[in-house]
């Protein structure tokens, strides 16, 4: 089911535009420039929901440089409205779009981490393809990392990370299975939810060969 369109929607979104880049394959090659920071390592999260886990990323480590992809409007609203109501955050861009497309809008080796957090696990098998660790996604990131690039997963789905783990393997990342949440852990929605309940969440971070 679709989400509502929220209130005064694009009302509300024209006064957040300022933080989306509209044209991502303009910038193919030049976001440092973008952002005004060129020697700032790069980040991606895919999927930023409503931005609970960016913002605190961002606040956590303003020395990066963050991009933020979210696909459902009202959902990227959310997202936007928190960056743009905390002064403290100068370090974070959003596009709107599908992550089929980041080989068009990232040049190889431009990015140093990569984040897929509590992503739609797709569960039955012909929607596979769907899944963002399938290797049709995994070849885009293997490019769009630079040599010893991470990304960094976690969900609450054993079906999609033992999945995940296995595609990674095959497309030759290096991985590293995380029993516990690291000390610098940002949670998402999702996971601050599910960790209320008591769900296990299963973290892995897949490591580019140099």
């Amino acid at each position: 089911m679709r989400p509502r369109t929220k209130k005064h929607f694009e009302e509300r979104f024209e006064k957040c535009r300022y933080l989306v880049v509209e044209a991502p394959e303009e910038n193919k090659g030049k976001w440092r420039s973008v952002l005004g920071r060129e020697n700032a390592p790069m980040h991606l999260e895919i999927g930023c929901g409503k931005g609970a886990f960016i913002t605190g990323k961002a606040l956590q480590h303003p020395e990066v440089s963050f991009v933020a992809m979210e696909l459902v409007p009202n959902v990227l609203l959310a997202a936007l409205e928190k960056v743009d109501g905390d002064p403290e955050i100068q370090n974070v861009r959003f596009i709107s779009g599908n992550a089929r497309k980041l080989g068009e809008y990232f040049t190889e080796g431009e990015l140093d981490a990569i984040y897929l957090n509590f992503s739609d696990p797709w569960p039955r098998p012909k929607q596979f393809k769907n899944r963002l660790t399938h290797p049709d996604f995994l070849e885009i990131y293997k490019k769009i990392l630079k040599p010893g690039g991470k990304i960094y997963q976690k969900t609450d789905n054993k079906g999609l990370f033992d999945f995940s783990v296995r595609k990674y393997q095959e497309c030759g990342f290096q991985i590293e299975i995380l029993e516990d949440a690291p000390a610098d852990n940002v949670m998402t929605e999702y996971e601050t939810r599910f960790t209320g309940m008591g769900m296990p969440i299963y973290r892995v971070t897949a490591t580019k060969p140099e």
